[in-house]
């Protein structure tokens, strides 16, 4: 297995989180019809608004590039609070996908809210194809939102509702 390592996300990054962030949206964004210029011009608003509300919304929180092999793959951005750990955003580059690199991140978040006794939460998007990941680590659904699902992980649970 690679070595992997998370460091400070620091100014220098912005493209690369921009280039991960926009990784996520290239699917949809197929269907437009729209340049490639105009989807980049599109996604990188939608970083920009979405990394605003992030540090408006969770000023504590750690944000942190993902390395594997000293290559950035992708980003894990963790609020702690006192009785939960929530992860806001985890998300590799399409190639370093599938390739047990979450499974590793979220595991060691399980061991970390395990030993706190913390709930580990996130938000996904319904159709996130890594809703099969969660569920085989064990997260389970804490509330629908509609798009979003709120999935949690609690060490020995059963069901965290």
């Amino acid at each position: 297995m690679e070595p992997l390592a998370l460091r400070p996300v620091t100014d220098g990054d912005r493209d690369f989180l921009a280039d991960v962030y926009a990784s996520t949206r290239a699917e949809e964004l197929e269907a437009t019809g729209w340049t490639d210029a105009e989807k980049a011009g599109f996604c990188r608003m939608q970083f920009d608004a979405q990394d605003a509300h992030y540090r408006q919304h969770y000023p504590g929180a750690r944000f942190e590039v993902i390395e594997s092999a000293g290559v950035a793959v992708g980003r894990l951005y963790v609020d702690r609070w006192p009785r939960e750990i929530r992860i806001m955003d985890i998300t590799l580059l399409p190639g370093h996908r599938g390739k047990g690199i979450g499974t590793r991140l979220l595991e060691e978040l399980q061991q970390e809210a395990a030993a706190s006794g913390k709930l580990l939460s996130i938000h996904v998007e319904r159709m996130n194809p890594a809703l099969k990941l969660y569920d085989r680590l064990g997260f389970q659904l804490i509330e629908d939102k509609g798009v979003y699902l709120l999935l949690g992980w609690t060490a020995g649970a059963k069901d965290v509702t």
